[in-house]
């Protein structure tokens, strides 16, 4: 019974680390500068917009796609800096239309 509890304890405190060390990863990371090296999921995470949006933008198809972003560019013969400024502007549309959407709680106000 011990043994069990023992295993039990090291795996829940193996994950809780985990867990903590990704949260605290992702918080230091937030909104980093877009550079060539970067895949377009973890641009999308860093910048908080589903990858769906970065695809889209992209051309391509709305599914995991590992390459960096230099390897993108290069397999649609753009720039890096091209392909850099359309994922930005991207997540600036993105980011603009969440705002749109979000109204402040309370009586509606008539112009």
């Amino acid at each position: 019974m011990l043994l069990a509890l023992l295993l039990v304890l090291s795996f829940t405190g193996f994950f809780a680390v985990r867990t903590v060390q990704r949260a605290v990863y992702w918080r230091h990371h937030q909104d980093e500068r877009i550079r060539p090296w970067m895949s377009v999921g973890y641009i999308a995470r860093s910048y908080r917009v589903p990858p769906r949006i970065l695809y889209e933008a992209l051309g391509l198809p709305p599914r995991p796609d590992k390459r960096p972003i230099r390897a993108i560019a290069r397999s649609q013969n753009r720039s890096v800096e091209d392909v850099i400024s359309v994922l930005e502007k991207a997540i600036n549309d993105a980011r603009a239309g969440d705002e749109q959407r979000w109204r402040p709680p309370g009586p509606e106000r008539s112009p």
